[in-house]
């Protein structure tokens, strides 16, 4: 199952080029760039885990691109995204976002049912790296 989440995430994998190229564009506008990892996925997960602080005095792409490469370096089996937070007043929001690594093996989502009162339904959608990882190594 192939994770789509964030700008760019039902085409293929971004080379470190184009990756450049888009962090270029993001600082151009005046973006704040933070890298944020997890192997959680999850839709509603939206809240992932920050790499480092957000880089809001640095404006050179190369830079960024090399805390990309050591948050592939120390999160190789995680998802990890690029995000660009404009602080331009009335807009002050995560902009564009994008995933610049996946795990291997992606662990896909399960739906789960369940009954509730009378005869309703409800269903909700698990991770099954929820699952698959030992007590206490997920946080």
């Amino acid at each position: 199952m192939r994770i789509t989440q964030g700008t760019f995430s039902f085409l293929p994998d971004l080379t470190n080029e184009q990756i450049t190229k888009q962090i270029q564009y993001c600082l151009d506008k005046r973006c704040a760039i933070g890298i944020e990892t997890t192997d959680d996925p999850h839709p509603r997960n939206t809240y992932w885990e920050m790499f480092g602080m957000p880089m809001f005095d640095l404006h050179d792409a190369a830079g960024i691109l090399a805390e990309v490469e050591e948050a592939r370096r120390t999160f190789p089996n995680h998802y990890i995204r690029v995000m660009a937070f404009d602080s331009t007043h009335t807009v002050e929001s995560v902009v564009i976002s994008f995933i610049v690594n996946r795990p291997k093996d992606e662990p896909g989502f399960r739906l789960v049912r369940q009954e509730v009162d009378g005869r309703k339904i409800r269903y909700s959608t698990e991770s099954y790296a929820v699952n698959r990882a030992p007590e206490g190594s997920r946080y």
